[in-house]
C-alpha cells in the first residue's frame, strides 16, 4: 500500500505546482492493459483467500505478474517519471527473482510493525539469508500510518517516480491546447 501515499503526494505537489487533474489525462500509457493485468493477479494472489491456498504456484506467479509489469512500464519509459518506476521495479524484480519468488522483509522492520508473517504465501516474508539484501523490504512505515508495511528502495523509487508522473501531467493542462470550434462557415479550404 506504499504506493497510495505516492499517489496522495503526487497529487497534491501537482496542485501546489499549480496542476489541474486535467493534466493526467494527457498521459498515453501503452499496453496498459499488461500492467492492469499484471497488477490484478498480485491483487488476487495476495487476497486472504488464495494466500492460504496457493501453495507453490505463488512464487512463479510473483515473478510473472511483476514482469508484466515491468514490461508495460519499459513500454512507456518515455513517460517522466517512468524511468524511476522502471528502476524501482528492476530492483523488486532482482530481489525476488534472487530469493525463489519471495521479496524477503527484514525481521526488525517486521517487529517494528507489531506482527510477524502472516500465513500462506505473501509478498513480504522472512528468508534466512536473503539475496541482494539491501534491494528487500528493509525498512517500515512507522505503524501508526493507515497501511503502514514494510518496504524496499524499490518501492521508493517507484513512488517517487509516479509521483513525478503525477506532478508532470497534472502541469500538462497548461500545454494543451483548447478544443478548436467546429467551423459552421462553408470554408472547404479551396
Amino acid at each position: 500500500m506504499f504506493i497510495l501515499y505516492a499517489l496522495v503526494i503526487g497529487l497534491v505537489v501537482g496542485y501546489l505546482v499549480g496542476g489541474r487533474p486535467s493534466g493526467l489525462a494527457t498521459i498515453q500509457f501503452r499496453w496498459g492493459w499488461v500492467a492492469l493485468f499484471g497488477l490484478a493477479v498480485q491483487v488476487a494472489l495476495f487476497s486472504g483467500p488464495v494466500t492460504e491456498r496457493i501453495g507453490a504456484a505463488g512464487p512463479p506467479l510473483y515473478v510473472a505478474s511483476t514482469a508484466f509489469v515491468f514490461v508495460a512500464v519499459l513500454r512507456n519509459i518515455r513517460i517522466p517519471g517512468l524511468a524511476l518506476v522502471a528502476l524501482g521495479a528492476a530492483s523488486n524484480l532482482a530481489a525476488i527473482v534472487a530469493n525463489g519468488g519471495y521479496m524477503p522483509a527484514s525481521p526488525a522492520a517486521l517487529a517494528a510493525l507489531g506482527g510477524g508473517v502472516a500465513p500462506g504465501y505473501s509478498n513480504s516474508t522472512v528468508v534466512t539469508s536473503p539475496a541482494l539484501e539491501p534491494l528487500t523490504d528493509i525498512f517500515v512505515l512507522p505503524s501508526w500510518l493507515p497501511f503502514a508495511n514494510v518496504f524496499s528502495v524499490g518501492d521508493v523509487l517507484i513512488a517517487v517516480g509516479v509521483a513525478v508522473t503525477i506532478v508532470v501531467a497534472m502541469r500538462a493542462w497548461r500545454s494543451v491546447p483548447p478544443a478548436e470550434e467546429p467551423s459552421s462557415s462553408s470554408d472547404t479550404g479551396g
